[in-house]
């Protein structure tokens, strides 16, 4: 069996096996039940302290107003169709462009969504934003990316790096999508549970649980919490989750401990943080950064281990 069929079967299997357990409420996806953090409190002191120490990141102040306008959605809204799965948010059935009144940008495509979250794997904010904007100038309907030779597809998306991996995996998508769905569009996936939405998105080759979650959480306005590098490396200098802990065990940990009104907020707040504190992801104070915040960093009160490499590392 190759490797990426390999991949895909444990994607699908992973997700399968959470929505079942999720659907009969079995306490078996809980992969750390003696494990007790963080706790409700926890989970909302530490966002507060970094919303202080940070505010809230710039590159995700879009996503959050768009949740907090769908929340707040007049109740003439309630009379057309709408999901909960727990964040509430009306389902819209075609997304529109520009802004509206408030200047709020309306809802992307969930397909815009998904490639984007796959543009942005192992590379910087700039660079996979850089690289969708340089895919869609290329090619302006995901039907013209399909008929495009890969070669093309690759150059559109090369300052994202990874061109040849990416490119294949959005072609595949894309191809899987027209297959069984007859058309390129995402938009059906906003009535689905957040348990079909994910077993939905496994039928694809690439797209992973980390990708799923980002969707769910970015794109479909749902209460979900990824696991990125740096979420499980400050999950463990904090205690959150063991030590031993691996990304699938710890999105189910986190996503079990963590309270859906703070899922979001902590998400992105622990992501920015990551990329600021050497200390918190545990990378040693000698890699250079342009800003820093080991001296304020207020997770030094949950954290052992961030004492040990501040301590280590001051002068006698």
């Amino acid at each position: 069996m190759g490797r990426s069929q390999k991949r895909k079967q444990e994607s699908l299997s992973f997700w399968k096996e959470s929505a079942a357990k999720s659907a009969r409420n079995d306490d078996d996806d809980e992969p750390y039940p003696s494990h007790p953090r963080p706790t409700p409190e926890e989970c909302r002191s530490v966002r507060d302290d970094l919303l202080a120490l940070h505010g809230f990141p710039q590159q995700f102040d879009k996503y959050r107003r768009l949740r907090l306008r769908l929340r707040l959605a007049p109740l003439s809204h309630a009379s057309s169709p709408a999901i909960d799965g727990g964040g509430g948010a009306p389902v819209e059935s075609e997304p529109s462009d520009g802004d509206d009144k408030h200047g709020l940008s309306q809802r992307e495509s969930v397909l815009d969504g998904l490639v984007s979250v796959v543009l942005s794997q192992n590379t910087t904010d700039v660079n996979s934003q850089r690289a969708f904007t340089s895919l869609k100038s290329a090619f302006p309907t995901w039907e013209d990316v399909l008929a495009a030779d890969s070669k093309s597809v690759e150059d559109a998306i090369r300052c994202g790096g990874l061109a040849v991996t990416k490119a294949s995996c959005i072609k595949k998508m894309l191809s899987c999508l027209l297959e069984r769905k007859g058309k390129l569009c995402l938009e059906y996936l906003r009535d689905l549970s957040v348990d079909e939405v994910k077993t939905e998105l496994s039928h694809f080759k690439g797209i992973g649980p980390k990708t799923v979650a980002c969707v769910l959480m970015f794109h479909l306005q749902r209460d979900d919490f990824p696991v990125d590098t740096h979420v499980i490396q400050i999950g463990k200098a904090i205690g959150w989750v063991p030590a031993v802990a691996d990304r699938k065990k710890a999105y189910l940990h986190l996503n079990r401990r963590i309270p859906d009104e703070l899922k979001f907020d902590l998400n992105c707040l622990l992501f920015t943080h990551g990329k600021l504190c050497h200390a918190c992801t545990l990378k040693g104070t000698k890699q250079k950064r342009k800003e820093s915040h080991e001296s304020s960093c207020p997770l030094l009160t949950y954290c052992v281990d961030v004492q040990h490499v501040l301590q280590s590392s001051s002068p006698n």
